[in-house]
């Protein structure tokens, strides 16, 4: 697909969880990464206002596994109390994602520079991200590398079918959708031979308001043109 990369990220321990679930409490991760969470890996190789990261589909390579930590999270009032958290274990998934400039960003219509884009984006996968991976939650440290999205065998090739229920696809933010609130996204995905194929966010037919909220603003005084980030990052090379 045109401006994709595909790439295999993998970790010891990953949490993938409901964002609005994370004021406090026990933690159970979901079996399976959210779109979320796989747009949030590809906005650290790489993330620019002008962009709509998407994501297409992941490979589960590794078997599901699970694993209870007995953890003490501080609590927003002071002090801490013991806590389970529920992680999965020995993660390794292939994405194949790809980005489209976003349509209600006019105002950043002069950083719309398909190949400096594209370009940027492969240098910052192969040199591991732009910041730092985490599997869904910052304790969890995940790494990023290209790869061949249909190489290799996975733990899952064989298994016609997996249902995973309902759970979260992703956040609406105000810049991505053109409307004034935050929202999220339900869906109900299903595993077919190892791989999740995504329905795109604005497919997504269960969503429910979270609160108002309003787009942050930019223009070319507070950000790097694609020419100009790309011109920086070759004289930091030859420099």
């Amino acid at each position: 697909m045109r401006n994709s990369i595909e790439f295999e990220v993998w970790g010891k321990y990953a949490l993938f969880t409901d964002p609005l679930t994370k004021m406090g409490g026990e933690k159970l991760s979901y079996q399976v990464p959210t779109y979320q969470a796989l747009k949030g890996i590809v906005e650290s190789i790489y993330w620019k206002p002008t962009l709509l990261m998407v994501i297409d589909e992941v490979r589960i390579m590794n078997p599901i596994q699970m694993e209870s930590k007995g953890v003490r999270p501080i609590e927003y009032g002071g002090g801490n109390t013991l806590a389970n958290y529920t992680y999965l274990k020995d993660v390794r998934y292939r994405v194949r994602a790809h980005f489209v400039f976003n349509p209600y960003r006019t105002d950043l219509a002069f950083d719309r520079n398909e190949n400096k884009h594209h370009n940027i984006l492969k240098r910052s996968l192969k040199a591991g991200g732009r910041r730092d991976i985490f599997l869904g939650t910052r304790e969890c440290q995940g790494y990023v590398e290209p790869c061949d999205f249909n190489e290799g065998v996975g733990f899952y090739e064989n298994y016609d079918e997996i249902h995973f229920g309902t759970m979260l696809h992703g956040i609406n933010y105000p810049d991505e959708t053109g409307r004034n609130a935050m929202e999220a996204r339900l869906w109900n995905p299903v595993m077919k031979n190892g791989i999740i194929k995504f329905i795109r966010p604005d497919e997504c037919m269960m969503v429910r308001k979270i609160s108002d909220m309003a787009p942050k603003h930019f223009d070319s005084q507070s950000i790097l043109s694609a020419e100009d980030l790309a011109l920086q990052l070759d004289e930091g090379v030859n420099g």
